[in-house]
């Protein structure tokens, strides 16, 4: 099923909640469709049937909470990233799945996965300030790139499949050439990150990226004016950025939202951006480019960790520090 080419975010709802019981840092929807995978804190990788939420718990691939996903091309195998260092690899449909293959892949804590768009390739990123590019068919390692000087937060690959890019906790974004690994410039997110004389921390960085289909904006989402970063005092921030001038196109904000950050984001078939938040409330935002503040906001349950768009456009999962996955739907708008 194609995606409509408007939505009307105004009548968006929730039509499915399943729980697992333990507060959620992940969820990804697989290529075709069928299943919504995430990760808690726990060591359980979550597996929920879209139609019914059957759900199965995949165990035995890491020892400690699972923060990152992704799957391997037409989405025959999940990966599941965790703060063990490792990522495993699952049969994505088998009725009880059990690791394929385990690589110890960061030292510290697999921030964030992404799988290229031939799914080909998945590339991960660690508190070991390093990003790493891994074969999705037999997990042996294609190439490190290093050079970030702070934990990688988010890995996100060009719809070309040319280039990957890479954020981290200063703020810096880096931009790689997939075939030779070669660092190719650095978009200037500075603004995401901020540092705390008194409590001497560095806080924020790149929480979240996404590139627009047609190539031609990056998104770049987290948290500024972190005046008290112990206490999450805060306010998210997203970044659009000209992808071939890389200036600064448009400042998104979270209006009504307190002591807010974006955990992910990603375009909608319409051309507007959707990300994720948590703070005094969880919720789902909807952005123009050329509006700063959200045109429209899903209020949600519990604070939102993840999120992911559905193939069809139409479908959004989220995992909830409640210990949920829901799903929330989209509606075309009326003509």
């Amino acid at each position: 099923m194609s995606a409509p080419a408007e939505l009307d975010p105004t009548q968006a709802h929730v039509v499915s909640e399943w729980k697992h019981g333990r507060p959620m840092n992940a969820c990804r929807i697989d290529p075709q469709g069928r299943y919504v995978f995430g990760g808690s804190e726990d060591a359980v990788v979550s597996r929920f049937q879209l139609t019914d939420g059957a759900k199965a718990d995949l165990t035995g691939g890491h020892v400690t909470w699972v923060w990152s996903l992704a799957f391997t091309k037409d989405g025959a195998q999940a990966v599941s990233g965790a703060c063990d260092g490792k990522i495993t690899w699952w049969e994505t449909a088998a009725e009880s799945p059990t690791p394929v293959r385990s690589v110890e892949a960061h030292k510290g804590w697999v921030r964030s996965m992404a799988a290229s768009p031939d799914g080909a390739l998945i590339a991960t990123g660690g508190n070991d300030n390093t990003v790493r590019l891994w074969n999705a068919e037999d997990g042996s390692l294609v190439r490190e790139l290093s050079g970030h000087e702070g934990h990688i937060y988010s890995v996100a690959f060009h719809p070309s499949g040319e280039f990957l890019l890479s954020g981290d906790l200063m703020g810096v974004i880096k931009q790689w050439e997939v075939e030779t690994g070669k660092e190719i410039r650095t978009f200037d997110a500075k603004p995401l990150h901020s540092y705390n004389g008194g409590q001497k921390v560095n806080y924020g960085g790149v929480r979240a990226m996404s590139v627009s289909p047609d190539g031609k904006f990056l998104a770049a989402g987290g948290l500024h004016e972190a005046t008290n970063p112990f206490a999450g005092v805060n306010k998210a921030l997203v970044l659009v950025f000209d992808w071939e001038s890389q200036e600064v196109k448009q400042k998104h904000t979270t209006e009504g939202i307190e002591r807010s950050m974006i955990w992910r984001l990603d375009w909608l078939a319409d051309g507007s951006l959707i990300g994720a938040t948590s703070g005094t409330e969880g919720a789902l935002l909807f952005w123009k480019m050329e509006q700063a503040s959200q045109y429209h906001k899903l209020k949600l349950p519990s604070n939102v960790r993840d999120m992911d768009v559905h193939p069809d456009g139409l479908q959004v999962a989220t995992a909830h520090h409640d210990g949920h996955v829901r799903i929330t739907r989209l509606a075309p708008k009326a003509t």
